[in-house]
């Protein structure tokens, strides 16, 4: 029979668990038989002593307890872990088809029930990130099933790569690093360049997992770059915040007339270039730019010359408190697309922010063509591709909001 330490949570904290979310902040626990150690289990129960859930606890992290489970009869066993880590894989076989499983997200944190954890598959690497300090505890047995689970379905994995070079784990009181994952049980290698190709949507892109943002690539707007192809054929397309020039090369592959894709980064702006030719493409502009300032000067000198703009930028938030500002930010570019654009026009426009809620998002929009002195017509409202799946009552799990519209 398995013995946690107790940890009594407020009203508050009941409430939140009941209804499925699975963080308990510090200042929501009112007692504890014992303080569990770093990274261990503990049992969290309601002021009337009803079983609530058992997690394992950060002392670092405001989110004090992180829940895993809410069945009192779980072991967390390797057995346990396997389980999970099937259903997990299974899953993404289901909505992502044979094709797209090759390079997809295999763990999405809280939505696959791994908190702190993501794990990024691009063919025969797999690319990690460790956010929390039970993940990080648990680690090598996690990462060993990952690898034996997917070589049991015949899927090749030689690689595995850690971006642990994320602020969150400062957070958690963990050093950050990036290196090769080896651990001579499942014979993986750190023989490796970096770099490796995949294939999305029939384009060829290369991943540098090393020294690309976050893991490498963004693989969350898969479909939505599939969506603009057959709005951007016969068009003029200005690609903005390119970064890998995913959704320009899309947008060439659909058909366009011409497509210029636009980066403040050299390096990205030179990743770009390479995927065009790898997919041999040679009749793109790049630019490197503030983008802020091209659309700036494109509006000040009235060049009305592309009739669909794509909008992708970074996350303007990462925090409540700075949402407005964001709002500032958001609003800016989307009111110069708009300008920009000539009547029939389209935009192509999102935030991958979570705390840039839905709600808002559309405010700003709305705001923006009310100063434009435009209309848009809603073509498509979508979200991130199902393999970064959504959990209604974890609202940090959805994230990205992404709007096809016509300008009239």
């Amino acid at each position: 029979m398995r013995s946690f330490p107790i940890y009594t949570v407020t009203a508050k904290a009941e409430k939140s668990l009941r209804l499925g979310h699975p963080w308990v902040y510090a200042e929501e626990i009112k007692t504890m038989t014992e303080a569990a150690a770093n990274g261990e289990f503990v049992d969290v129960r309601s002021g009337k002593g009803a079983y609530l859930g058992t997690g394992w606890v950060s002392e670092s992290s405001k989110i004090r307890v992180r829940v895993i489970s809410t069945n009192a009869n779980d072991k967390f066993d390797e057995a346990f872990w396997r389980r999970r880590i099937r259903y997990a894989i299974a899953y993404r076989q289901t909505v992502m088809g044979d094709r797209d499983f090759r390079a997809c997200r295999l763990i999405f944190g809280e939505s696959d029930q791994f908190p702190g954890l993501v794990v990024d598959r691009f063919e025969n690497v797999l690319v990690a990130q460790v956010m929390s300090v039970g993940i990080e505890m648990r680690k090598d047995m996690i990462f060993r099933i990952i690898v034996e689970e997917l070589r049991a379905i015949n899927q090749q994995i030689d690689v595995l790569y850690e971006r642990n070079d994320v602020a969150t784990r400062t957070l958690e009181g963990l050093e950050q690093y990036k290196d090769f994952y080896t651990n001579t049980d499942i014979n993986l290698t750190n023989v490796h360049d970096g770099h490796v190709e995949i294939e999305e949507n029939g384009l060829k892109f290369d991943v540098n997992y090393i020294d690309g943002q976050k893991t490498g690539y963004f693989l969350d707007q898969k479909y939505n770059r599939q969506a603009i192809m057959k709005i951007a054929r016969g068009r003029r397309v200005l690609d903005c915040f390119t970064h890998t020039g995913a959704f320009a090369l899309h947008a060439h592959r659909g058909g366009a007339a011409h497509v210029t894709a636009v980066d403040i980064s050299q390096l990205a702006i030179d990743q770009a270039r390479a995927n065009a030719e790898r997919n041999d493409i040679h009749d793109m502009d790049f630019i490197c730019a503030n983008v802020f300032e091209l659309l700036t000067q494109r509006c000040d000198r009235g060049e009305r010359t592309d009739d669909f703009i794509i909008l992708d930028p970074p996350a303007f938030t990462k925090s409540h408190a700075t949402a407005r500002d964001a709002y500032r930010g958001y609003k800016e570019i989307n009111l110069k697309a708009m300008r920009l654009l000539p009547r029939g026009g389209y935009l192509a426009t999102c935030s991958c922010s979570h705390f840039m809620k839905d709600d808002m998002f559309r405010e700003m929009l709305i705001d923006a063509a009310h100063d434009a002195n435009v209309n848009l017509r809603q073509i498509e409202a979508r979200q991130q591709s199902p393999d970064h799946p959504i959990l209604l009552n974890v609202p940090e799990t959805n994230y990205l909001k992404f709007y096809i519209f016509q300008v009239v």
